[in-house]
């Protein structure tokens, strides 16, 4: 099951955190707080996948809002974080935490924009049928869904 993440749910998330990486180690205290106020911004979602009430993935998105010259007709969700516990892989939550990812940004904006790591991560993209881009950064392609076109 797929639902929005809570403030209590930070002891099932921070080791999901570590285990992705946090910027130059800080401590479980400054990314708690930040995790917080994303909670309370409307422009993200932080979503978690829920396996006998434990949190084994999680996935944040951001809303990058109206473009000032076209409004919301080219605006962009940034999906930032997709991840899933290890133990938890290949078990269809990470296509449930990106179902739920397209339904948010589906419902708000007109592109969903993403990056993968071209070994670790395009793969699983992949699988799902999305096609990564070559960007400036040839290991990580981008991802976009455009939800006028895209057939869901």
């Amino acid at each position: 099951m797929v639902r929005r993440l809570n403030l209590d749910d930070w002891p099932m998330v921070w080791p999901m955190l570590l285990d992705r990486g946090v910027n130059d180690g800080e401590p479980s205290e400054a990314v708690r707080t930040r995790y917080g106020q994303l909670l309370d911004d409307g422009r993200w979602i932080l979503l978690g996948a829920a396996v006998d009430d434990d949190v084994v993935g999680y996935a944040a998105v951001q809303d990058h809002g109206p473009t000032l010259r076209g409004g919301d007709d080219h605006r962009v969700a940034r999906l930032h974080d997709l991840y899933v516990d290890p133990a938890h892989r290949r078990a269809g939550v990470g296509r449930a935490l990106m179902a739920a990812v397209c339904d948010w940004a589906e419902s708000r904006v007109r592109y969903l924009e993403w990056q993968a790591h071209r070994d670790r991560a395009a793969p699983f993209y992949e699988r799902l049928g999305y096609r990564g881009d070559p960007c400036p950064q040839p290991e990580y392609p981008t991802f976009e869904v455009d939800f006028r076109t895209a057939a869901r």
